[in-house]
């Protein structure tokens, strides 16, 4: 990919969305793999008929989307599905996440990977990674106010995620996400003049 990609990552309830939400206002390019994962299995999507082709027609709904609480059942009671799962969508999520990139109008992209920290694939297609951070009782506090869920379901939630420790362990700029927004806000337009001066030099550079 040409483009200067950095990386956005964090827990469940850590606040990617104002941090990516603010960085597009300031001018960057969202690449969203969790929006293209919808958008292959929505009616229509260009997954489905291979999810299908695995899974059987139990999977996809009335309107032929993926039916995603059938489907988590499924992947979550066995490994194997989860693989074949994985197979259909990660790469064709990968294949139009580098197209977004590469036609990006923007000096820089961000690239909101939830799982960067376990994919490898995905980390090395960023130049540079942030990752957004809160303490972890905000994290079940955010989740359980959206999403209904108990604390146990939310802490099953994060347990199932990567560390918070290793998050930062592959970080190269972090957000503190706390609840201080004009603190946020302040910090987001420093990394955004930052990674527009690491675009320019890397396209000078030719890369």
């Amino acid at each position: 990919m040409s483009a200067y990609v950095v990386g956005l990552t964090g827990g469940i309830g850590s606040g990617k969305t104002t941090v990516a939400d603010r960085l597009v206002a300031l001018g960057a390019t969202l690449v969203d793999t969790d929006a293209i994962a919808h958008e292959l299995t929505a009616p229509g999507g260009a997954a489905m008929p291979a999810l299908v082709a695995a899974f059987g027609p139990a999977v996809a709904d009335a309107r032929g989307a993926l039916d995603r609480a059938a489907m988590r059942r499924l992947a979550f009671a066995d490994a194997a599905a989860r693989g074949r799962l994985e197979a259909i969508l990660h790469p064709r999520i990968r294949e139009l996440a580098d197209a977004r990139c590469r036609a990006a109008p923007s000096p820089y992209v961000v690239l909101a990977v939830p799982l960067l920290v376990e994919s490898g694939a995905y980390r090395a297609r960023c130049d540079r990674i942030l990752v957004v951070d809160c303490p972890e009782s905000l994290q079940v506090a955010r989740v359980m106010a959206r999403s209904g869920l108990g604390a146990d379901e939310v802490q099953a939630i994060l347990a199932a995620q990567a560390s918070r420790a290793a998050r930062l362990a592959i970080a190269d700029d972090v957000v503190v996400n706390d609840g201080e927004l004009a603190a946020l806000a302040g910090r987001l337009e420093e990394l955004h003049r930052k990674y527009q001066s690491l675009a320019m030099q890397k396209l000078k550079a030719g890369c």
